[in-house]
């Protein structure tokens, strides 16, 4: 897709949307916990009050009733990845079958049967828990804009059915029945994935938590943590936390221990999401279904409808700063925002004029490998679950079962696969870092310009190093 050529129109679309993700601006966001503000002790620490905070809390007291666990979480829970990503719940936990397999071959089937299985169990436990955050299996459909895109399709097919994916391939008038741009030529359509309610889950997760007893202190920051005391204590602004364990699902915030510092890098995304369509604008898209959908390209786009019918239009800037900031006013970007809407109005010609209502963009905590790592600190006693990449919606609770078997000293079938027991390759400090991310985000948009992969790309393929959102 080329850059828009009247910005000022669609600037103009995007002039009353709100500078915050549509997923939490909502009136039953809950009324945050209390900050911690007096010293305490517990069997569990958890810090970080995400998806994979909160499933590691949950689970804990599923597994063990009497355990005293505590969820310590910055500002409120979800308001980073967990409540700004576009609820996309993907089985695999390998960033995808096509990185997995490529990444270890020879334990993909493996990888493959425990994403599936976590899949499952992912949705079991909402039903257990009472959680109605909106999942749906309704499939996903990967469209392709070039003869390049399109002529990967077959393979990506091959690939699914050889593991044990479903997926099909959508021909030009097939892929009509799903979603009608002019842009977008043939498909594939993967029936085994799901849509959610990203901040709904987020909600759902930490009402089970605080019915099973889990305390939770929310507007808390952890500033330190002191892996030789006995127990290891957390340190806050205003209390100390004493716990015999410590699980770190931080994200891409301060990890807490300095040799996780190289292992992941901030990666921006933004997303936009439309003023409700009618059903006459839906049926001029020829979008009837359910499904999600993401285009070919190494820029992608991820697009889906939300329950009240608006289209949320996200993805393709990946945008990383010199010196891995985390700014919070780094997830507004007008540039962006401005490119997106031009981008959607090529797409979309058929939905011309309609209005934006929200813009906003969060943090992915990117890695090398595009997943998630784990691993343990303080002889055992402090795990982490981090680096999810993107694709991580499902993956966090296996990463929370990791973390659990880990610091239960529990050899499980989980902890088999080399993607969890060993860490990825750490990105090199900076500069270097960030001339390499610029130079890979070039090659990338190069790539999908023309359908070739040039020196610099097939360079971090032999390595087995990459960026990506």
């Amino acid at each position: 897709m080329t850059e828009t050529t009247q910005p000022t129109d669609h600037r103009a679309r995007l002039s009353h949307a709100s500078p915050a993700a549509f997923w939490l601006e909502r009136d039953e966001r809950p009324d945050p916990q209390p900050r911690l503000t007096q010293d305490t002790r517990c069997d569990l620490a958890v810090v970080g009050g995400g998806y994979t905070g909160l499933w590691t809390a949950l689970l804990a007291k599923q597994r063990d009733p009497g355990l005293d666990v505590l969820v310590i979480e910055q500002a409120t829970c979800g308001h980073a990845a967990s409540g700004r990503n576009g609820g996309f719940c993907s089985p695999s936990i390998t960033h995808g079958l096509a990185n997995g397999a490529e990444r270890w071959p020879d334990e993909i089937g493996l990888l493959q049967r425990l994403g599936a299985e976590n899949f499952d169990a992912f949705r079991r436990d909402l039903d257990t828990f009472g959680i109605d955050c909106g999942f749906v299996r309704s499939g996903k459909v990967t469209v392709a804009a070039t003869p390049w895109q399109s002529a990967g399709l077959p393979g990506a097919v091959e690939l699914a059915n050889r593991h044990g994916e479903k997926a099909r391939l959508l021909d030009t008038r097939e892929l009509r029945e799903y979603v009608d741009s002019p842009l977008w030529k043939t498909g594939m359509f993967t029936p085994d994935y799901a849509l959610l309610d990203p901040a709904r889950l987020v909600w759902g997760l930490r009402r089970a938590c605080l019915d099973l007893g889990v305390r939770i202190a929310e507007h808390t920051e952890v500033t330190g943590l002191d892996t030789r005391a006995q127990p290891l204590r957390l340190r806050t602004p205003y209390a100390e936390v004493s716990a015999k364990r410590v699980a770190l699902a931080t994200n891409i915030y301060r990890p807490l221990l300095r040799r996780l510092s190289l292992s992941m890098l901030p990666v921006y995304d933004y997303a936009l999401v439309t003023d409700p369509l009618t059903d006459e604008q839906l049926a001029a898209i020829g979008w009837q279904g359910a499904h999600g959908i993401t285009t070919a390209g190494n820029q992608f786009h991820y697009v889906r409808k939300t329950d009240d019918n608006r289209i949320l239009w996200g993805g393709y800037d990946a945008i990383y700063h010199y010196g891995s900031s985390t700014q919070e006013h780094l997830t507004q970007r007008p540039a962006t925002f401005t490119t997106l809407a031009g981008q959607f109005a090529e797409t979309f010609p058929q939905l011309d004029g309609v209005p934006f209502s929200h813009a906003w963009g969060g943090i992915i905590d990117s890695t090398t490998r595009f997943c998630m790592f784990s691993g343990t600190a303080a002889r055992g006693r402090v795990a982490y679950a981090l680096g999810f990449t993107g694709l991580g919606v499902g993956a966090t609770r296996y990463g929370a079962e990791v973390m659990l078997d880990l610091l239960a000293g529990r050899k499980t079938e989980r902890l088999r696969p080399t993607m969890v027991r060993r860490p990825p390759v750490p990105f090199p400090p900076e500069p270097v870092r960030y001339l390499g991310v610029q130079a890979t985000r070039l090659s990338l948009a190069r790539e999908d310009a023309h359908g070739r992969r040039n020196l610099w790309l097939r360079t971090l393929d032999r390595l087995g190093l990459g960026f990506d959102s």
